[in-house]
């Protein structure tokens, strides 16, 4: 079912020979753009005609009413309902240690440099609906930006013909139990053009300005929240107006494996990931061709068994899925950090010694009892991370992705005195004498 790549005893660059979903968003962005821009132009007529072609729901309203997320939170199945609050209060207790304090730095006398933690104003939270729903992912994206201590925090997520036009019920469920009140049944680009521009509000019935007008959508300083490749292009298209966590692509697990591992934990969890979406990338690497034949026999075994087995199937034997052999752990661990998977798990001896070695992953996963599901919902970790091998140079959502540092500099006359002579030099070398000017202004008489 996964197609094989032996690299024992090669001494090539990994990183061309890894598989990887080809998705091309700078053609996407093409195809959106009239879509954006028209939400830009048109606010809601705009949002509406969109909704109608992809979505097959006609809005009457963008903001979805407090009484439907209200009587959704009461609805809501009560062991979802004691899942969901379970990871609420892991995630908390989490994203509550990365919150940065103010540090300011005596650089002389009289002179000091103060980075203060400031945390933006709004933010546009996105929660796909497609193949699956995701309360989850409500849960990933509000925690940390209320810890943040962000004011404003606004959902959009795609409407449902079988929910009356509105989000996932369950999707309002879990906004009610975090207290988010602004929440919008708009999905896809057109969500995210209305997060990055807002939109203008519905005309009342009579054709006047009336309270429908409280519908209108502010626009947000960052968005933030995974997608398909629309968003992804959305996102990439706006920012800049606004700021993005990330360009989110298909799902993907790497795992690496010693003969330790057992098959049926490595099959079961390739397989969690490769549920998502028949573009989902599953990898094994692995030093042990006696695991990687035991692991294509649970596959083989499993996927039969699961719901979802024809988009399983069709994940794990595309291009971007694989077993990749290795001689030795060494090599298997240069193979995961060129790829750089969203999920990492380590399932070998020593797997944290191995893990803590690791440079370049969203999530790292440890030892047999630490599947990515478990951070998927409720270790505490966010599960909104870095994909398509983006891992090299990004980070997962955190506290951080809603704070800005801003310097505050404070010098008195003394000390800028003292340092006058070096900013001009430095002026003049730059052959910007104005700014050297601006402070000898200041001494003379």
């Amino acid at each position: 079912m996964l197609n094989r790549i032996d690299l024992r005893g090669s001494r090539r660059d990994p990183r061309g020979l890894l598989p990887r979903a080809q998705l091309d968003v700078s053609v996407a962005v093409e195809r959106i753009r009239p879509v954006v821009e028209a939400v830009h132009q048109h606010g809601f007529s705009a949002i509406r005609e969109a909704t109608e072609k992809f979505d097959g729901v006609r809005l009457e309203r963008l903001r979805v009413p407090a009484e439907a997320i209200a009587a959704a939170a009461e609805a809501l199945d009560p062991a979802v309902r004691a899942a969901l609050l379970e990871a609420i209060k892991r995630a908390r207790r989490v994203h509550a240690d990365q919150r940065r304090t103010d540090v300011t730095t005596q650089v002389v006398d009289g002179g000091t440099v103060t980075e203060r933690w400031v945390p933006v104003s709004r933010v546009g939270l996105y929660v796909p609906g497609g193949l699956a729903v995701y309360p989850s992912t409500v849960v990933m994206n509000v925690v940390p930006a209320q810890e943040a201590g962000v004011e404003g925090l606004v959902v959009a997520s795609p409407p449902q013909t079988a929910n009356d036009g509105l989000p996932d019920a369950r999707v309002l469920a879990a906004c009610a139990l975090l207290g988010v009140t602004e929440v919008y049944a708009v999905g896809g680009a057109q969500a995210i053009a209305m997060l990055g521009y807002g939109s203008r509000g519905v005309a009342a019935s009579d054709g006047s300005a009336g309270a429908d007008l409280l519908d209108h959508c502010e626009p947000v300083d960052v968005i933030t929240g995974p997608g398909n490749i629309w968003v992804t292009a959305a996102k990439r298209l706006l920012q800049g107006r606004v700021g993005i966590d990330a360009e989110a692509g298909p799902t993907e697990i790497a795992v690496l494996a010693d003969e330790t591992a057992d098959p049926r934990h490595v099959a079961a969890d390739l397989i969690s990931q490769a549920e998502h979406d028949p573009l989902a990338a599953s990898v094994l690497v692995t030093d042990s061709l006696a695991l990687a034949d035991a692991v294509e026999v649970e596959l083989d075994k499993q996927v039969a068994a699961t719901r979802h087995d024809e988009r399983v199937r069709t994940a794990l034997s595309g291009e971007q899925s694989a077993i990749v052999l290795v001689d030795d752990l060494e090599q298997g661990l240069a193979v995961v950090d060129a790829y750089a998977a969203e999920h990492l798990e380590i399932q070998t001896r020593d797997a944290r010694e191995w893990a803590m070695r690791v440079r370049n992953a969203g999530a790292i996963f440890v030892g047999a009892w630490s599947p990515v599901s478990l951070g998927d919902y409720a270790a505490g970790s966010n599960h909104v991370l870095p994909t398509g091998g983006c891992a090299r140079h990004s980070s997962g959502l955190s506290v951080q992705s809603f704070l800005r540092g801003i310097h505050v500099i404070e010098y008195d006359e003394a000390a800028l005195r003292d340092v006058a002579g070096h900013v001009v030099a430095l002026a003049n070398a730059e052959d910007l004498p104005a700014h050297g000017d601006a402070v000898k202004a200041r001494f003379q008489g």
